[in-house]
């Protein structure tokens, strides 16, 4: 199997706008965030150093995640490469989450339009780490519109990226390691040390992706009937006004597209944050620019799309051994 297989990258792009993640299909992110927590708690007990141990939590994880895949993708092909094929597909369609993001998203954009403010806060909170049971309709669309935009890389731009790089093996390990810093990745007292290598990982392998997939939407914005000249000064202007070194990129192109201004209070487990705004609050946050922003998700995922299968049919013939 070659490192990066175009075919494979756009059946499984094909499969994830088609299917998602269907409940009834069991997903690898699930056994990843269960080995996450027992090896957290494990390691917490037996190592006195929580920065060493966040070491190994990051190596142990991505080790497992990128070794079974590996396995599975090595025993497949020994017996069949149609089978080998199949898998490889299945396996790299998880690692994307174009039609879930949609659709997760889409369930609080409903519930909004339906003024049920109750399910928007449920919904909304299934999706992104800050308080929702005080959000009002405004601060809910917001919310909602900076998850699409930074979703959008942590979860199509990226597994692509590192699908085309890695093929599935790679695709999985970037998985692995976005779903460390999901969980312990976080700057508070019980994370800050155990999680500090997690978080610089996952630094590490969005750099690229965060910034192509800024790229990207600024390319679509006209697609859409947005101003791709706004969508650049606010992103040049803007994509440091964020704490990770990344979201900001596709967050202040986003803004900027769709003449919005993120950023501003948040609350985490009931700790007031304020981020610093991006972009100009020159239209509302509403309906209408989440459905702009999700017509963009989908536009910039496909020009990534055609960009990865131009990347794969050059790297096309490259082999490595163990896929």
């Amino acid at each position: 199997m070659t490192v990066a297989d175009p075919t494979i990258i756009a059946l499984a792009l094909s499969l994830d706008l088609l299917l998602g993640d269907p409940a009834w299909l069991p997903h690898p992110v699930v056994a990843i965030g269960r080995l996450i927590t027992f090896l957290d708690a494990f390691l917490r007990r037996r190592w006195l150093n929580e920065r060493l141990a966040g070491l190994l939590l990051l190596a142990l994880v991505a080790s497992v995640a990128g070794g079974t895949v590996w396995g599975v993708l090595y025993l497949s092909n020994e017996r069949s490469p149609l089978v080998g094929g199949l898998f490889a597909i299945v396996i790299s369609a998880t690692c994307l989450a174009t039609r879930s993001l949609h659709r997760e998203s889409a369930r609080v954009a409903d519930a909004l339009v339906a003024g049920n403010l109750p399910e928007a806060r449920r919904y909304l909170s299934y999706i992104v780490g800050r308080d929702t049971g005080h959000l009002g309709e405004d601060e809910i669309w917001r919310g909602v519109i900076e998850t699409v935009a930074e979703n959008s890389c942590d979860g199509i731009m990226a597994p692509l990226f590192w699908l085309t790089i890695g093929g599935p093996v790679g695709a999985m390990v970037y998985k692995a390691v976005s779903t460390l810093d999901s969980m312990v990745g976080y700057r508070n007292p019980r994370y800050l040390q155990i999680g500090w290598a997690s978080a610089r990982m996952d630094d590490l392998l969005n750099y690229i992706p965060a910034r192509v997939t800024a790229l990207l939407l600024i390319v679509a914005a006209p697609c859409v009937g947005c101003s791709p000249a706004a969508a650049l000064r606010i992103t040049l202007r803007d994509r440091h006004n964020h704490p990770s070194p990344n979201s900001g990129h596709p967050e202040a192109a986003a803004a900027g597209a769709l003449g919005v201004r993120l950023g501003g209070e948040a609350s985490y487990g009931g700790v007031v944050s304020w981020k610093q705004y991006i972009g100009d609050p020159l239209q509302p946050h509403d309906e209408r620019a989440y459905r702009t922003l999700i017509r963009l998700m989908y536009i910039s995922t496909l020009l990534m799309a055609a960009i990865c299968l131009t990347i794969a049919s050059c790297l096309k013939g490259i082999h490595v051994p163990s896929l």
